[in-house]
């Protein structure tokens, strides 16, 4: 009997350690919110000492909509993916950084100055959709979602909240001036009936203003390019110089709008409201109307994985400039 006992505590005093280091994400499949849902949890649980957990808000159909914060620092720098429902492995990208970052403690003295917030999925009824789980919708609204689908049931180019509304052409920054979107809720392109109407911008507008961040990222795909510049002003030099190294560390070209560029995304507002650094970058080979495929996954981690240290940095230089 003892032997057994101390073959049980052996077996156990080798299995833990092996758990304790297992990946919480599978970047392996599709990622879907009742993925994302569960890995927010069980990173918060396994980290409970490095990471904050919140709900800042709702989608249109309830699904909740998290803030991940990682550090201690009075400072902030804001990370959001899954603007667009087929734009999802941005979440995955994200949800990487944040065990990746969180598991190591390679940061641990630029995080004591420094938070990074995540915002992995803001669209969690659009991703539902793309993925094709229209069941997980009121019955009401299946026979709306189809028609803005175009009478389709391949729901694979899904941009659009759970309303039809693109969430990207909700903020205020140039949306006056967005006169090609869709005149109806849609699969893509509807920029609404007013700025800041769906539930998910008002969310993070709210969330924005609350934390106050030094710099703002916007992730989407596709193209593997960058964009920074919306009416910079006397802040262009200093924008640029940070979407350069973000460039050098991607290899991501950096994007050029066209002279009638108009705005009313994210990154455009973020700008325009607080003259500070905010860029929105595509990942992936350029890929039309779909998600791109998962087996991209692996490289663009390695050309974005160390954007978060990147960002501190400059974070910081931000802050030094305006101390002075």
């Amino acid at each position: 009997m003892k032997k057994i006992m101390i073959i049980l505590l052996l077996w156990q005093l080798l299995f833990i350690p092996i758990i304790s280091k297992a990946a919480v994400i599978d970047s392996g499949k599709p990622y879907s919110y009742k993925e994302y849902q569960q890995d927010v949890w069980l990173l918060k649980s396994k980290y409970k000492d490095r990471l904050q957990v919140e709900t800042i808000g709702t989608s249109e159909y309830g699904r909740k909509l998290y803030a991940i914060r990682l550090g201690s620092g009075k400072q902030n720098i804001l990370m959001i993916g899954s603007h667009h429902g087929r734009e999802w492995i941005t979440s995955l990208l994200l949800m990487n950084m944040v065990e990746n970052y969180a598991s190591s403690s390679t940061l641990n003295k630029e995080l004591a100055d420094v938070s990074i917030w995540f915002v992995p999925m803001l669209n969690p009824d659009g991703v539902t959709i793309q993925q094709g789980e229209i069941d997980k919708f009121p019955f009401f609204a299946k026979r709306n979602i189809k028609k803005m689908n175009e009478g389709s049931t391949d729901f694979s180019k899904w941009k659009s909240n759970g309303l039809g509304i693109d969430l990207n052409r909700q903020y205020s920054a140039g949306w006056d001036e967005l006169h090609y979107a869709s005149k109806r809720p849609s699969y893509k392109n509807y920029k609404g009936h007013q700025p800041f109407e769906a539930k998910e911008v008002k969310a993070i507008v709210e969330f924005t203003k609350k934390i106050k961040p030094s710099i703002a990222i916007s992730y989407h795909s596709s193209g593997q390019e960058i964009y920074w510049q919306y009416r910079n002003g006397e802040h262009t030099e200093r924008d640029r110089k940070i979407a350069e190294k973000i460039s050098a560390a991607t290899g991501y070209k950096l994007g050029i709008p066209d002279e009638d560029a108009i705005g009313a995304g994210y990154t455009d507002w973020f700008i325009h409201k607080y003259k500070l650094p905010a860029l929105t970058i595509e990942i992936c080979p350029l890929i039309e109307e779909t998600n791109p495929p998962l087996d991209t996954f692996a490289e663009e981690w390695e050309r974005n994985k160390e954007i978060p240290k990147i960002l501190i940095q400059e974070a910081k230089k931000l802050e030094d400039a305006h101390k002075k």
